[in-house]
């Protein structure tokens, strides 16, 4: 299958293209998260977790502050920025490492992005706060619009879709619409399609598998998250997210073949080398 060419993608002083995927560093610096809830919590611990993942072959450092697990609550934008705040300070004095800022909040993006942050990661593709997108695109940095269907907290209550590729990129293209008439260009626009945000086991492995139709129906590059999600460990029949390492490692490498231009993983060292390998050999 051959790969869509689009034009790559700039964040901070990096250039990221089809030559290979890009790794997407977790940092959760939150108590709930699904898979690391409260392991970063302290600033200084969570500081020395950017850094590692820099180490082990990190491109980019997504720091969040709000858990988006299946069923969580959210939280306001003055508890999410008491978290990310120092954290990313604290990487920048330290690293200059690109640092995305996993929020759905203009506010918390906003001063994110004035701590030194270089890139927006938004679950609900700017459709959740009005104000993001103008945010984005006065900072001129790129957005990673994600297709979510309802919310964290009801996002699971059985999913269903009429025309699952369909209707994914009717949204996403939406998304697309918005980050334009806010003046952000396409070319600065990364598409997810939400593995695990309001999906069956089934819907995350047809979205996975049809990478590059999402990528030509969008006409921009796309970011994929499978790291330890409950699609695979229902497929391995692993209930611990932490015990879904292989599993999570031939999602990531069949991300990776397909084209996808970010690959977003909590486990950084080993999954890199398999998107690079991946990439390399391609599908026929």
């Amino acid at each position: 299958m051959q790969r869509l060419r689009l034009p790559p993608t700039q964040v901070r002083d990096r250039t990221f293209g089809d030559d290979r995927p890009a790794i997407v560093g977790i940092l959760n610096v939150t108590p709930d998260s699904f898979s690391d809830g409260g392991r970063f919590v302290d600033v200084d611990r969570a500081v020395e977790h950017a850094l590692q993942l820099q180490v082990e072959g990190a491109d980019i450092v997504d720091v969040g502050g709000e858990s988006t697990r299946p069923g969580s609550e959210g939280v306001s934008a003055e508890v999410e920025l008491a978290r990310v705040l120092p954290v990313i300070r604290g990487i920048r004095r330290r690293s200059d490492v690109p640092l995305s800022i996993d929020t759905s909040k203009a506010e918390v993006a906003r001063r994110a992005l004035e701590a030194g942050a270089d890139m927006v990661n938004d679950v609900t593709g700017l459709h959740g706060d009005p104000e993001l997108a103008r945010v984005v695109a006065d900072a001129r940095v790129p957005v990673v619009v994600m297709h979510l269907k309802g919310t964290p907290r009801t996002m699971q209550h059985a999913p269903e879709y009429a025309d699952l590729l369909g209707e994914v990129t009717a949204r996403l293209r939406e998304s697309v619409a918005l980050a334009a008439a806010a003046g952000v260009p396409r070319e600065r626009v990364v598409v997810d399609p939400g593995l695990g945000f309001g999906k069956t086991v089934a819907h995350n492995v047809e979205l996975l598998r049809r990478t590059p139709e999402l990528a030509a129906a969008t006409g921009c590059p796309v970011l994929l998250g499978p790291s330890r999600k409950s699609f695979v460990g229902a497929l391995l029949g692993e209930p611990d997210p932490g015990r879904r390492l292989f599993g999570t490692a031939a999602a990531v490498a069949l991300g990776a073949a397909l084209g996808a231009r970010f690959l977003r993983v909590h486990d950084v060292a080993s999954m890199a080398q398999v998107a690079r390998v991946a990439a390399a050999i391609g599908v026929p």
